[in-house]
């Protein structure tokens, strides 16, 4: 799984674990709801496309095969995005709602639903990538890219320099990532300490228990 991120996310979401799981998955639907939507009946059909040589069908095909890492990482991102979301709003409700003494039963049964979760469905999400990859991004190869530049693109993506830098790219986000932490730390916590305070005395006289807020205002 992705690394979590090490700030600390505010509970700007409902105090309840329904709460976060909803908006866990209305965030996922809001992610995947244009696609949805173009996917949906009712479109405007699009214009046939020229014919592509078999030679070009073939470049298309050794690019996608090259890309098909990245194109696995897209779409087990789809999937981690928000399980990560929904833990991390769980924790805060975990925290605010659950007793001490059970939080940490309770967090660990979560987070093995959530990998239970991640192993069921990331290869999923990875196979149906695969298989639409030659429609959709091929598609935009084969009607953007000529032939040429399809031949220069695989040049590069086999060229053992391009090799080595996209080996290097975890180590690179890694070096970066630990030092931007390290330096931010104290003034994105601080800042996100004070949103939280904020949002809790914006909601408090909504709270359950709280008083009705004064007739007309």
């Amino acid at each position: 799984m992705t690394p979590r991120s090490p700030f600390f996310a505010p509970p700007l979401q409902r105090s309840t674990l329904t709460g976060a799981l909803a908006l866990s998955v209305a965030g996922w639907l809001a992610l995947a709801g244009p696609v949805m939507a173009q996917s949906a009946g009712g479109t405007t059909p699009a214009p046939a496309a020229a014919a592509v040589s078999p030679a070009k069908k073939e470049l298309v095909a050794r690019v996608l095969q090259l890309q098909q890492p990245g194109i696995e990482t897209l779409a087990r991102g789809l999937v981690e995005q928000p399980a990560m979301q929904m833990m991390q709003q769980v924790s805060n409700v975990i925290r605010q709602r659950v007793p001490q003494d059970k939080r940490e039963a309770l967090a660990r049964d979560i987070q093995a639903d959530l990998r239970k979760f991640l192993e069921e469905t990331a290869p999923l999400m990875r196979d149906q990538a695969i298989k639409l990859a030659p429609s959709t991004v091929g598609a935009v190869l084969e009607e953007k890219m000529t032939e040429e530049e399809l031949r220069q693109v695989i040049a590069i993506l086999e060229s053992p320099a391009n090799r080595k830098f996209a080996s290097l790219a975890g180590e690179m986000q890694r070096s970066i990532a630990d030092k931007l932490v390290a330096e931010t730390r104290p003034a994105v916590e601080g800042r996100l300490r004070t949103l939280e305070l904020t949002v809790q005395r914006r909601l408090a006289p909504y709270a359950p228990g709280a008083a009705s807020a004064p007739a007309g205002r």
